[in-house]
């Protein structure tokens, strides 16, 4: 069977995207693995509405991408702080793929605002 002839509603790259297919949605992983963790933070850097990064995060957290870990500050309610999960950690591949093809055919004169290293030898990643 050609491809032009299955049935693409069951595609893993449809259902993917489905999940964190979203400009907000990759930009908030990308925050979080650069430790941001609480819901003000992310809207402070991202700058996107409340209304927005709460929907995301509720997909995300629904989905077992993040999980939200409860904390409270003294005299404040008890708050959210977002953690990847085993299941996020696995889109990290993702992420460096497209910061790699945005350094290659995206790129600033600037250069890339990011430079990845390996811990130990510091390589670049």
């Amino acid at each position: 069977m050609k491809w032009l002839e299955t049935d693409t509603e069951n595609c893993s790259v449809r259902r993917a995207l489905d999940l964190v297919g979203e400009k907000w949605t990759l930009l908030i992983l990308r925050d979080a693995f650069n430790g941001v963790r609480r819901y003000d933070e992310f809207r402070r850097h991202l700058g996107l509405s409340e209304a927005v990064l709460a929907d995301r995060l509720r997909k995300l957290v629904a989905a077992e991408v993040l999980r939200a870990e409860p904390y409270r500050e003294p005299g404040a309610r008890t708050r959210y702080e977002y953690r990847l999960t085993p299941k996020g950690v696995d889109l990290w591949p993702v992420l460096l793929a497209l910061k790699q093809w945005g350094d290659t055919h995206a790129e600033v004169p600037e250069g890339p605002v990011l430079d990845i290293r390996h811990t130990d030898c510091g390589a670049p990643v």
